[in-house]
């Protein structure tokens, strides 16, 4: 009798059981899903909070999900509940601070010197608008995530992703033109 391991295998992309294995204490499985959703719980943040204090707050996120991913009941809920930590994070950061997201300068972006105060004044704008088309307008334009990548990664429903992203360039168009951008 021959056995096709290959068919075996879990599928490492599977959320869910990385996430099962992640509870289990399964190390190599968390660094799989740290891997898979860095990038997102990033975008999360950095949607509220500025550059600096997203990056900072990652890592933080992903100890408290660490922490406590024992207790998650349903192992394929693991994006949605990561990003409800990651926004959690962000509330908190800025009830620290006393601030709201878009009363920060946005001085410390990532990006060549010649961008840098575009790409500020985007991420200003984008932190202006309501939560649900800020976060994909950062998992679409900061992170590069497509549409079902941030439905994949966020629960959403792919028709949710597609009206959060078009109504939020709705938004975000005008703002950028009173700068005389095209």
């Amino acid at each position: 009798m021959t056995v096709d391991l290959a068919a075996m295998e879990l599928h490492v992309d599977d959320v869910a059981v990385l996430a099962a294995r992640a509870r289990n204490g399964n190390a190599a499985a968390f660094d799989g899903l740290y891997r898979r959703f860095a990038k997102s719980v990033h975008a999360v943040l950095l949607s509220r909070l500025p550059p600096r204090d997203a990056e900072e707050l990652v890592q933080e996120v992903f100890l408290a999900a660490h922490r406590r991913v024992a207790r998650l009941e349903d192992a394929a809920a693991f994006g949605p509940w990561i990003h409800t930590i990651a926004r959690n994070a962000a509330i908190d950061r800025l009830r620290v601070l006393g601030r709201r997201p878009s009363e920060e300068p946005l001085r410390d972006v990532a990006v060549p010197p010649s961008d840098s105060e575009l790409a500020g004044r985007v991420l200003h704008h984008i932190q202006s608008l309501p939560d649900a088309y800020r976060e994909t307008l950062t998992l679409r334009l900061v992170e590069g995530l497509t549409g079902p990548e941030i439905a994949g990664q966020t629960g959403l429903t792919p028709e949710s992703v597609r009206v959060n992203l078009c109504r939020g360039m709705e938004m975000l168009r005008p703002l950028l033109r009173k700068e005389g951008w095209p």
